[in-house]
């Protein structure tokens, strides 16, 4: 069967597992290699356990577990025999997941050891069956009677994925067999072959990861690799040399930590190199030397590091061009599944997703005139087909002529090419009906180097940055401080309100007059963060008591160091 005549994940499963029996499916980095054939009776075996365990079509199975062989082989047991499949984030709180498991109905689960713990006796107690992911071995089971399984059609939902900014309204996103296997053709924009080696470093409970980084390379016969540990740099930095990937997908902060730490670091470390990268020539050619060693680092072979999920720092970007790595970043929702906009290697915008993908039409709505911004709606075979039990949340999520609302400002430029400027409900409107987007000023202040990480907030009718500075250098400098000027914390909470005042003013310089903060509080924990790894924003707007933990901007930054 041709790969546009697969129109569920049945026909794209069997169709892959005929077509590449004998060829590596999945890698455990450091353990086993699962050629298709053997994903196929890996699948059949879960498959033959549910159904003894009564499960019918249209069933929801959770599917709770850390990155493996087995989750692959789990997510197609399910959706090929016409269940429905609940892939759950590994970070989610114990009463989330508890939350999520009773919303979606699920009757059966397929967890790894660490993540079983997590949930409650109520959970596991409703459950026909519990799989184990590892080695796919029945936990407890319940009900002991047979099942039955039909063929999924292309409109039968195969997937409910819970965003991650569940409260205590869940919100399951009902993608169907259409919508994924559709999705296959907007990853076209980068074709990939049965010589490609992909290295899986992010949760495959994430749509982004799920569609692009184990259906696609699935389809085509490439090779997916996992680890069997967090990706520290101590885990990685061995993989990436002995996996030699050439295909990647990560979100923004793994790159961004990249930059700052190997580059941006070395760039700031004294006045000689400071001065030297602020000349044009010399700094695309210190940048080009850096990415070489990159490439090194990711074992010589990568040719698509694929980023997405939040907004890229603008300096970090603008490191990738001028070192020529082959990054490309994309734009989509997990109700779109998710793509919607992205570039290649070749033909990337500084600050864009690059153009909309192929089959699908993206428009402007409610266009501010100005600005020529409005928030993106598209109309695309992968729009999902609407949040599970909740038809109200649903309708609000398209117009009336059938796009979905993505929720997102942006505009274009003249050659398509697609430009995020933030979320509708972030945007503050400023004292004379300006629209300032929190994201934009954010992105400046992360590339400061003393920032790690940052929430832009409107107080009493001024921008106030609520910031999480990085502790280590800062402490660092303040021991530099002891020992070479014997420092009194006078002098130090001097030199700390200056920076901060040095801050503002860095940040004022490179924004519009009607984006400029006025001053900087420090926020000594990191910010909470969904599963995804994106701030929690709500948490810190007006009013609320997260937001007064902050430090004032007169107080030390470094206090552990200074206690001493």
């Amino acid at each position: 069967m041709e790969q546009n005549e697969r129109k569920t994940l049945y026909d794209l499963f069997n169709g892959s597992v005929e077509k590449f029996a004998e060829r590596t499916a999945y890698t455990m980095w450091g353990g086993e290699d699962v050629t298709f054939a053997e994903v196929g009776e890996r699948v059949k075996l879960v498959q033959e356990l549910l159904l003894s365990a009564g499960l019918k079509a249209g069933d929801k199975v959770a599917l709770l577990s850390s990155s493996m062989p087995n989750w692959g082989v789990c997510y197609f047991a399910v959706t090929t025999a016409g269940l429905v499949v609940v892939p759950i984030l590994p970070d989610f709180t114990g009463d989330e997941l508890d939350m999520i498991i009773e919303h979606s109905e699920a009757k059966a689960l397929l967890v790894s050891d660490k993540l079983f713990s997590k949930l409650s006796k109520k959970s596991t107690e409703a459950m026909n069956i519990i799989i184990r992911t590892k080695n796919l071995a029945v936990i407890s089971q319940r009900v002991k009677q047979q099942g039955e399984f039909a063929l999924p059609q292309p409109d039968d939902v195969a997937a409910i994925i819970y965003t991650s900014g569940t409260t205590s309204t869940p919100k399951g996103v009902m993608l169907t067999h259409f919508n994924l296997t559709e999705q296959m053709h907007m990853c076209y924009i980068f074709p990939i072959n049965e010589e490609d080696v992909f290295l899986s470093v992010l949760p495959l409970s994430h749509t982004y990861e799920c569609s692009i980084g184990l259906i696609y390379p699935f389809s085509l016969g490439a090779r997916v690799a996992y680890l069997d540990r967090p990706p520290t740099p101590t885990v990685l930095m061995p993989a990436l040399r002995g996996i030699r990937p050439t295909v990647m997908l990560i979100v923004p902060l793994i790159i961004e930590k990249i930059y700052r730490s190997q580059v941006q670091a070395k760039f700031n470390s004294n006045l000689f190199w400071r001065t030297i990268c602020k000349v044009g020539f010399m700094r695309r050619y210190l940048h080009r030397v850096a990415g070489k060693k990159l490439m090194k680092v990711f074992g010589r072979r990568i040719r698509f590091l694929g980023i997405g999920g939040a907004k890229l720092d603008e300096q970090t970007e603008q490191f990738l061009i001028e070192s020529k790595f082959p990054y490309a970043i994309g734009y989509g929702l997990t109700e779109t599944a998710p793509l919607l906009a992205g570039a290649v290697p070749s033909n990337v915008r500084l600050g864009s997703t690059g153009p909309q993908c192929p089959h699908l039409k993206l428009r402007l709505d409610n266009i501010n005139p100005e600005t020529g911004q409005g928030e993106v709606v598209a109309l695309t075979p992968c729009a999902m087909k609407g949040y599970y039990k909740n038809p109200e949340a649903t309708a609000e999520c398209f117009t009336e002529d059938g796009w979905f609302r993505t929720g997102d400002l942006g505009c274009f430029d003249k050659d398509g090419f697609l430009y995020i400027r933030g979320r509708l409900k972030n945007m503050i409107v400023g004292p004379s009906g300006e629209n300032i987007y929190p994201e934009d000023i954010e992105s400046v202040l992360n590339t400061h180097a003393f920032v790690q990480e940052s929430v832009v907030t409107q107080q009493e009718g001024q921008l106030v940055a609520l910031v999480h500075f990085d502790r280590e250098l800062l402490e660092q400098k303040y021991e530099e401080w002891r020992a070479s000027l014997n420092t009194k914390l006078d002098e130090w909470e001097r030199w700390s309100a200056q920076t901060k005042k040095e801050i503002v003013d860095y940040v004022n310089s490179k924004v519009n007059r009607f984006s400029r903060i006025s001053q900087v509080v420090e926020h000594e924990e990191e910010f909470e963060k969904t599963p995804t790894k994106k701030i929690r924003r709500f948490l810190y707007s007006n009013g609320n008591k997260k937001k007064e933990a902050a430090k004032s901007s007169g107080q030390v930054l470094p206090e552990t160091k200074v206690a001493e």
